[in-house]
């Protein structure tokens, strides 16, 4: 049967759609409706989680498990110092963490068996072992946990529950599809005219909006009329994304003015250390989980921290990034705890492998491959237990000797910390019953 005209000329479901086009040209709006797809009950509301991924895999020998008794072969040039915890030593180019030694758990005793970025990627994220292609499209099989976390925990209030900034290596959803990806922000948060394009409205299109809101109550004054199920993602998404936009809580979290100049001067004023004052902003608004990608700083010639031998000179890069790595974190972590969200606020730095313990040498330029079979994570806040090292390495570094652990039991810690039932299975996008997490378990000694 043909619909009923509304009053005027178009048909209500010309009118509806006509209504949702404009709202959808705005962006925001497509956000809301992929993140509410997969909306689902349960999680700790308020938890959150800021990662600092090292892209191209850390070496565990130059950071945080050094080796100085080792041979010379293996050990490198850097030396440990003492942290403010007592037998707790990390690499000398990291004054600043080791000060705060008391606010870290570090993981020494990670390990797995895939061997290239991208299968190292998927088996650290995902629980699964990784494919062993490393050609595109790199589709991973399976949901990273910020998918996850994206699909499974509860809507935030007017925000992305995922940031990611400004992107997320080999990203995709897995067997939950494509519609739990994360809001991504490219911009320099250190350039003086950063904004968000989406969340910053000049006045013609706030006058638009203004019309918009005009014709949200009228659609309201019709619900009655209008069939429920062609105005449910009007109400559910383009409602949502008007208050965002027209409201100012997104455009305040985004705001790095509203920073005192000495906080920003203490996180450095480059994009490492300015993206992660604005993944503290973030959380602290109500965004779930933010992720940083750190694969290069201004002026030093690698681009990740891929120290192949044949590539560039691994202590010459160590010396301009680890200073960066040291100012950003630490201060990141300091602001944590000084504004009380430690305990609700977990910070992650790691990448995706560790280095093979013996350097290689190409033309006299020393290097490390590629190693998963040892690789050290960084944590803090979440109200784990801080002012540790658990797990540890033979003595040059080339597999666990003390408690041994997998990537899966370090994930099974994020999703507790998050709220979410690591056991839980879903059905994938085919309707196959799928495990969240094959196996493991919470890391006992962070909780």
């Amino acid at each position: 049967m043909a619909e009923n005209p509304c009053v005027g000329s178009m048909p209500r479901r010309a009118f509806l759609r006509a209504g949702l086009t404009g709202f959808s040209a705005l962006g925001v709006s497509d956000l809301f409706r992929l993140q509410a797809q997969g909306a689902a009950a349960g999680g700790a509301r308020g938890t959150s989680m800021i990662v600092v991924w090292l892209w191209g895999g850390p070496s565990h020998m130059e950071t945080f498990d050094m080796k100085p008794d080792a041979p010379e072969a293996y050990r490198g040039l850097f030396r440990p110092i003492a942290t403010s915890v007592p037998g707790l030593e990390i690499c000398e180019k990291l004054p600043r963490l080791a000060a705060i030694a008391d606010k870290l758990a570090l993981v020494r005793s990670i390990s797995h068996d895939s061997p290239g970025h991208v299968n190292s990627t998927h088996t650290v994220l995902t629980g699964y072992t990784g494919d062993l292609v490393e050609t595109p499209p790199f589709a991973p099989k399976h949901p990273y946990a910020f998918h996850a976390a994206n699909r499974f925990l509860p809507e935030t209030s007017g925000l992305p529950k995922w940031v990611a900034m400004p992107s997320f290596p080999y990203e995709g959803g897995g067997g939950l599809g494509n519609s739990h990806g994360p809001y991504r922000v490219g911009a320099d948060p250190n350039s003086p005219d950063f904004k968000v394009p989406e969340l910053v409205l000049d006045e013609a299109r706030r006058a638009r909006l203004g019309g918009r809101s005009r014709l949200l109550a009228g659609f309201d004054a019709m619900r009655r009329s209008i069939d429920e199920g062609a105005t449910r993602s009007f109400d559910d998404f383009q409602r949502r994304a008007l208050d965002v936009l027209a409201g100012s809580a997104a455009r305040d979290a985004f705001d790095l003015s509203r920073e005192p100049d000495a906080i920003r001067d203490r996180y450095g004023r480059d994009v490492v250390g300015q993206r992660c004052l604005l993944a503290r902003r973030l959380v602290e608004a109500g965004v779930r989980v933010v992720t940083i990608d750190f694969p290069c700083v201004p002026g030093q010639k690698a681009f990740s921290w891929d120290d192949h031998a044949s590539v560039w000179n691994i202590f010459e890069q160590m010396e301009i990034r680890l200073p960066v790595l040291d100012r950003a974190v630490s201060a990141l972590i300091e602001d944590v705890y000084a504004r009380g969200l430690d305990r609700e606020t977990l910070i992650v730095v790691m990448g995706e492998m560790g280095r093979t313990p013996k350097l290689s040498n190409h033309e006299g330029q020393p290097g490390r491959e590629h190693w998963g079979k040892a690789m050290s994570v960084l944590l803090s806040g979440g109200g784990i237990s801080m002012g540790q090292a658990i797990g540890s390495t033979t003595p040059r570094g080339e597999e666990p000797r003390d408690r041994p652990l997998t990537p899966n039991d370090l994930v099974a810690t994020w999703y507790r910390h998050l709220g979410i039932d690591h056991s839980l299975t879903y059905l994938d996008t085919s309707g196959r019953p799928i495990a969240l997490l094959p196996h493991g378990e919470p890391i006992a000694e962070l909780i």
